[in-house]
């Protein structure tokens, strides 16, 4: 007997219509969907584009007046391994200094500062504190904005403090980066990164190291610094051994003892590079001078250029940066570095 037509009602036909209809707009927006995807990957690779996350390099260091050292949100993140941090000590007034090295040896530019880093190991910022003129801090602002390559210090910017303002700069320096040297610059010196690297990288029989151009007092009879008698009496100034104010570094070992301590422990006095040789003084670390750090004109070994003893820096560094990076011998010549014994 032959079998009866099926007959489907008008419902179940609506119902299974419905059904396709839904699964076809589902897989048109899922290969919509695909197909931008791609699109925009393949853009993205045909224009060179790399998704890297760009962390600022600027950054605001609390100043924990209890002795804990830097404190704050933005030193919380992983420190940025480098051999060396050079912080270059500058301030409100200082923005023409600042013009100048950013036109010499100092990068302008976000890609040559890390450029800089990878081909020497070491990173430099400009280190600052604050003040209570809104202007000069609207004016830091944009200058942050354009260049980031600042530690913003939460202490105040006066020349009286500077002691105050050195031991902050370790601190967060050490909270900031995970150095083996921590190098303290004015930014009133010509200087050759290539060859301060050379001079940080030296191989050192001690772990605790204060690397500076030498001052010394009457305390003291090493004959390899009877260069600076004659200097001493000529200021009619001196004190104990202690590296000069314009750049020397600290080896990681002395920098997390000084961050161990409390702020209230350290003499200070009132010149900086005076307060740092005494601290250096009673921690008993090693003195090693490098007599490349204090030269008068450029060489073919000078690491660090200013107007000794005439200026604790250049006499006029706005105009002498540009003409002392003019000249070959300053900024093309071959490293060629020579090293004291210890």
């Amino acid at each position: 007997m032959p079998s009866s037509p099926k007959y489907f009602t008008s419902r179940q036909l609506t119902n299974s219509y419905s059904r396709r209809s839904t699964a076809l707009v589902v897989f048109f927006f899922i290969g919509l969907t695909g197909f931008v995807f791609g699109l925009i990957a393949v853009s993205r690779q045909g224009l060179g584009h790399r998704c890297e996350y760009k962390e600022p390099r600027s950054v605001s260091v609390v100043w924990d007046k209890s002795g804990g050292g830097a404190i704050g949100g933005d030193v919380e993140r992983k420190r940025h391994k480098v051999m060396g941090l050079v912080g270059i000590q500058t301030g409100f007034g200082s923005a023409g200094r600042r013009r100048a090295l950013r036109r010499t040896w100092f990068p302008s530019d976000r890609q040559g500062l890390r450029k800089l880093e990878e081909s020497t190991g070491l990173a430099f910022r400009f280190i600052i504190g604050r003040t209570s003129d809104k202007s000069k801090m609207s004016e830091l602002r944009s200058e942050v904005s354009q260049y980031d390559d600042f530690v913003l210090l939460d202490i105040e910017e006066e020349y009286s403090k500077l002691p105050y303002k050195t031991l902050a700069f370790f601190k967060a320096a050490y909270a900031l980066f995970d150095s083996e040297f921590y190098v303290k610059a004015d930014d009133d010196i010509y200087l050759r990164p290539d060859r301060l690297s050379l001079l940080l990288a030296k191989e050192r029989s001690h772990s605790q190291t204060y690397l500076g151009c030498m001052k010394k007092g009457p305390v003291f009879t090493d004959p390899k610094l009877k260069w600076y008698e004659p200097l001493s009496k000529l200021l009619g100034k001196e004190y104990f051994l202690h590296a000069y104010g314009p750049i020397y570094a600290l080896s990681v070992d002395v920098v997390s003892s000084l961050v161990a301590l409390r702020n209230d422990s350290f003499r200070m006095f009132s010149n900086e590079d005076v307060t740092i040789g005494s601290w250096m003084l009673a921690m008993n670390v090693n003195h090693e001078h490098n007599q490349e750090l204090c030269q008068t004109q450029c060489t073919t070994t000078s690491i660090a250029v200013w107007d000794i003893p005439k200026c604790s820096g250049l006499c006029n560094p706005e105009k002498m940066m540009l003409e002392l990076h003019a000249k070959d011998i300053c900024s093309k010549s071959p490293t060629q570095p020579t090293f004291e014994d210890d």
